[in-house]
């Protein structure tokens, strides 16, 4: 079953005698009836090491509700909440040997959830072993199957065996051996995002260099050679984003020049950002105090990205200090 499929059928109450499933399981799976929104789920498992997390994590950036760690049995409670409606429509969980106790229903649990109607994905990650280890040793982590003198070569064999049952299960297996961060990522977002490019929220913070540079900032721009409204009388006890303020500021030609120049780097440079992953970009521009140059321009700026379709938004820093 696709996860995009918009039409399906309602999902009945599991019966004791059919589900094979314990009695604690079964009893969470849940009736949704013919009105109930039934979300998209993905069920990312694998093993240990082969990037789950980095995976999780792009799928939370396409807007789904995501679960790490999630025991099995708590899978239909949660399908449960989001059949309602509202925002809780694209759900992603990770189920691994972490949930020991319960791994050997999940397979079952999802198959039945399946066939009840439920749009449900499940993507499996693996590496080879050789890289698994290189990333357990050099990211100094326990492997969790590793323990009581296991070695991680054997920690991972143990995984690849438990795990077996959902890996046949699995609409796609994934391996990751020569994937970065970055380029997994991407795969992620690329196969979930369907028409929707995955979004860049692009963050406007203006400040004042005497009261230090963010450390948030991806990108700082330095705005103070503009001319300074702090030295026109009527203008000093004023903010960048008051209306008399902001024209001063934005009748210069050296202002105009500079935000032509700002945009067509944008242009260029924020798609590319988008394109490796990024989701989040803050940009810095400073003036002296970060009342009226920075503040003027941050809002320009904010405003010219939204026209062009981007996530912006602005954030005055200094602007009361």
């Amino acid at each position: 079953m696709s996860d995009d499929q918009q039409t399906i059928s309602p999902m009945p109450v599991l019966q004791k005698e059919n589900s094979g499933l314990s009695a604690d399981t079964e009893s969470s799976v849940v009736e949704l009836t013919e009105n109930s929104a039934v979300p998209r789920v993905v069920v990312l498992t694998g093993l240990s090491g082969s990037g789950k997390s980095t995976a999780i994590h792009a799928l939370e950036d396409l807007g789904y509700f995501c679960i790490d760690n999630l025991p099995v049995p708590l899978l239909p409670k949660v399908v449960e909440l989001g059949a309602g409606g509202g925002s809780l429509q694209s759900l992603a969980f990770v189920v691994d040997t972490r949930g020991r106790e319960f791994l050997s229903e999940a397979g079952e649990m999802v198959e039945q959830m399946r066939d009840e109607g439920v749009p449900m994905r499940i993507v499996f990650l693996e590496a080879a072993e050789d890289v698994l280890v290189r990333r357990y040793s050099e990211t100094r982590r326990r492997h969790p199957l590793a323990e009581d003198g296991v070695t991680i070569r054997e920690g991972i064999r143990r995984d690849r065996e438990r795990l077996e049952e959902l890996r046949h299960r699995a609409d796609e297996v994934i391996d990751t051996s020569s994937h970065t961060v970055h380029t997994l990522k991407s795969l992620i977002q690329q196969r979930f995002s369907g028409d929707k490019e995955p979004s860049l929220q692009v963050t406007v913070l203006s400040f004042g260099f005497k009261h230090g540079v963010p450390v948030e900032c991806d990108l700082v721009f330095d705005v103070r050679f503009l001319p300074n409204p702090y030295f026109v009388e009527e203008l000093r006890e004023g903010r960048g984003n008051e209306s008399d303020v902001r024209d001063y500021v934005l009748s210069f030609p050296e202002t105009s020049r500079f935000l032509s120049l700002f945009q067509e780097m944008a242009d260029f440079m924020l798609p590319m950002y988008r394109r490796e992953g990024k989701s989040y970009l803050t940009i810095g521009i400073g003036c002296t105090g970060g009342h009226h140059r920075s503040v003027a321009v941050s809002e320009t700026i904010s405003e010219r990205l939204k026209t062009r379709g981007w996530q912006a938004s602005v954030r005055h820093r200094d602007i009361a200090k």
